[in-house]
């Protein structure tokens, strides 16, 4: 029996059959956790859709939600503000099934923490002041929200925005909420007290020692005591530092779809081809 953390997929069903198959994976025995960015730009967003569903219906698998995860809800939910050409939902929008898959979709958490081990998943990061127990709690208050009957009108008119940059525990109201949701989803680069830093995307240069660093590399980080796994930052690519393990190593854009076994500490990597990105045209 193994465990396997599986980077960003963003549509890329073909990659994720070619790297399991050369894991060997055993869907009887082996249990695959998955860093969120299931869908969107891939070819094949409706393919990885339902067949992480249907792992995770069978207790195979696990999930957390990703900012393109967020996105192909927003357009369902008919926010129109952050839609995209390079976009692939269209599959997803029109399926007979498409209800379900969306309602699965909403019910998955933020964040996961292993039953046993010291172990967390999110998708972009933690902020560096947020204790394991306060970033579930936190991840919950979204959650809530997402699997309520209002969740449409939530999305549509609060969720997003990048103006919810700082941290309080004062916040409240639905800037809390957008702040927890820039964290988990989209966060890169924040200070020390956890204010976001969007414009940030590469990696960090050595020696940089603005008050802008990478959310995991601050030493008053209160969630060192967990190895954290992350994807969003391809851009990063492969880490294996800070107690935390990167896990988007770009495949959509030609690197590698990654795989981190729990059990041995190894990392199992799958060239993907430059050509995962649909066609300039095509949805």
């Amino acid at each position: 029996m193994a465990n396997y953390v599986i980077g960003d997929l963003q549509g890329c069903f073909d990659e994720l059959q070619a790297l399991l198959t050369q894991l060997q994976y055993n869907e009887n025995t082996d249990f695959l956790w998955f860093a969120g960015d299931i869908v969107n730009r891939g070819p094949k967003s409706l393919a990885c859709l339902e067949f992480v569903k249907q792992l995770q219906e069978q207790d195979k698998a696990q999930m957390v939600l990703g900012n393109h995860d967020f996105h192909l809800l927003a357009a369902y939910a008919g926010l129109e503000t952050y839609v995209s050409k390079s976009d692939t939902l269209t599959d997803i929008l029109q399926a007979p099934n498409s209800e379900e898959l969306i309602n699965w979709l909403r019910h998955q958490p933020l964040m996961i923490k292993h039953d046993f081990l010291p172990i967390a998943m999110v998708h972009a990061g933690i902020p560096p002041q947020w204790s394991i127990t306060e970033a579930l709690e936190r991840a919950a208050e979204v959650e809530t929200v997402l699997q309520s009957d209002s969740w449409q009108d939530a999305i549509k008119h609060h969720l997003f925005g990048s103006d919810a940059k700082q941290w309080s525990d004062t916040l409240d109201g639905w800037e809390r909420v957008r702040y927890i949701v820039n964290a988990f989803a989209r966060m890169r680069y924040c200070n020390s007290k956890g204010k976001l830093d969007f414009k940030q995307k590469m990696s960090p240069k050595p020696n940089d020692q603005t008050k802008y660093q990478p959310w995991f590399s601050h030493p008053n980080r209160q969630n060192k005591d967990y190895e954290i796994f992350f994807g969003h930052w391809s851009t990063l690519g492969a880490l294996d530092a800070y107690n935390i393990h990167s896990t988007d190593t770009g495949c959509l854009w030609g690197g590698e779809l990654t795989a981190y076994c729990l059990e041995d500490n190894t990392r199992h990597t799958l060239k993907c081809k430059m050509n995962c990105t649909p066609k300039k045209g095509s949805k």
